[in-house]
């Protein structure tokens, strides 16, 4: 399936993208920036395709999922382009249903098979992950 984009200049460092489905995004860079920068966005999306699978996954598994969140670490290389070498995701869960196999199942799934943006990512950048589960460190 083909996909698009367009990506309009405003002004300065400030962009708007639109997707084929007309959903709309603000970039911008610099010191006076009024939204992410697209290496920014890429580290968003990054979190949001694998967050996405994961709830979808606990969801077929029957349980709860009362908070999630994710947060994103990125090391970049010293010389253009300053590439993402090291991308950490530390996946936040919090539910009363869930355990550690739900969790740790989820995330592999979502890492291994069905993010694309980790998959498109990875091959090119060294990206590790953790999880706390009701704040315990895993």
């Amino acid at each position: 399936m083909l996909k698009k984009a367009i990506i309009k200049w405003a002004e300065g460092y400030k962009l708007e993208g639109t997707t084929d489905n007309g959903k709309t995004v603000l970039m911008d860079s610099g010191d006076n920036s009024i939204a992410a920068s697209p290496a920014q966005l890429l580290l968003q999306a990054l979190a949001g395709c694998t967050m996405m699978d994961c709830v979808l996954i606990i969801a077929k598994s029957r349980k709860k999922l009362e908070r999630f969140w994710v947060d994103v670490e990125a090391e970049e290389a010293n010389t253009h382009p300053k590439i993402f070498t090291k991308i950490h995701l530390t996946y936040h869960f919090t539910g009363k249903e869930l355990d550690a196999s739900t969790v740790e199942r989820a995330i592999k799934l979502s890492e291994d098979t069905y993010c694309r943006v980790h998959a498109m990512l990875k091959s090119r950048s060294e990206i590790t992950s953790s999880y706390k589960l009701n704040e315990e460190n895993r």
